[in-house]
């Protein structure tokens, strides 16, 4: 019988647990110290590339968010809508 082996994995490359997950994305989402925090494990605090990753992906979402709101405010500029004929509907 052969005893099953456990693959080795560098610490770096260590997976992040669910509850690790949960718990970035409430200390990313502290509007000035989450941002902080956000940009220096996105661009190389830390040395798990897991963590690097997610705080890549959190930042490209919130890069994502920021241009929508932006277009969101630029239409409704140009298309002059206000808050009485939003009231309307």
């Amino acid at each position: 019988m052969n005893p099953e082996i456990k693959p080795v994995i560098p610490p770096e490359y260590k997976p992040l647990s669910p509850w690790a997950y949960f718990g970035y994305n409430l200390l990313f989402s502290i509007p000035l110290v989450g941002f902080i925090c956000l940009l220096v494990f996105a661009f190389g605090g830390g040395n798990n590339v897991n963590l690097k990753n997610y705080a890549r992906s959190f930042f490209c979402s919130l890069l994502l968010a920021l241009i929508l709101a932006i277009v969101a405010v630029v239409l409704v500029t140009a298309l002059g809508v206000t808050g009485a004929v939003l009231g309307e509907f």
